[in-house]
């Protein structure tokens, strides 16, 4: 299986992302430069965490705007599977792939610990790893990880069975506990958790091997 990690100024992330897919199915991703326009033929497409342009502006607004991403954005549109994690969960808000916008935290403060998550739906390809109503563990690391959308935009969300993840225990006072949105077309994932960082005991756990090797097997 082919995937590819996009990598900007100032991610973080990338590294661990390649390191998660590289585990999850054997052969190491094509890391693609934000100012490059052509992506690689894949089955899988990763904007990874971190502080695209040290999160000037606003987070994700200028990576939203790399070479890259119109390929990203088209590849999208086409159907291929991305995923967002963290601050590339910001850069797909700031794109239109997903609604809604990512704020400052509620108590202004930069979040950094592991948090319990709930699976709300195991039927997208990100999540079928999961039983439903299942709790997981992944790292949260971020400042602006509060997700906001207007009332309308978040009924339909939860009317579409779109909210994919929730906090048990709000870290960022995020409408309704959202951790995790999928698109209505199902190929397009952002969340601000961070499941590259618990692939292996000597990280701490292991439920982001899980969820790796789920999406793994479901985009196969």
């Amino acid at each position: 299986m082919k995937t590819a990690v996009i990598v900007f100024p100032a991610s973080n992330c990338d590294r661990d992302i390649a390191v998660a897919l590289e585990q999850a199915t054997g052969t190491k991703p094509a890391m693609v430069w934000h100012g490059d326009t052509d992506l690689p033929d894949a089955d899988f497409y990763a904007l990874p965490g971190g502080f695209s342009y040290g999160d000037y502006l606003r987070a994700g607004a200028m990576a939203a705007k790399s070479p890259i991403m119109q390929a990203v954005i088209d590849k999208a549109k086409a159907g291929a599977p991305v995923i967002g994690v963290c601050n590339g969960f910001q850069v797909l808000c700031e794109t239109g792939l997903l609604p809604g916008a990512l704020m400052r935290n509620a108590g202004l403060d930069f979040v950094c610990r592991t948090v319990t998550l709930k699976i709300e739906n195991n039927q997208s390809i990100f999540t079928r790893g999961f039983e439903k109503g299942a709790y997981v563990n992944f790292p949260v690391a971020h400042h602006d990880g509060n997700y906001y959308a207007d009332d309308e935009t978040l009924d339909r969300l939860e009317g579409e069975g779109r909210v994919a993840l929730r906090y048990v225990d709000n870290p960022n006072g995020s409408a309704r506990d959202i951790a995790g949105l999928i698109n209505d077309s199902g190929n397009v994932m952002g969340l601000m958790p961070h499941p590259e960082r618990v692939i292996s005991p000597l990280l701490g756990g292991t439920d982001g091997a899980a969820f790796f090797k789920g999406l793994i097997e479901a985009v196969s």
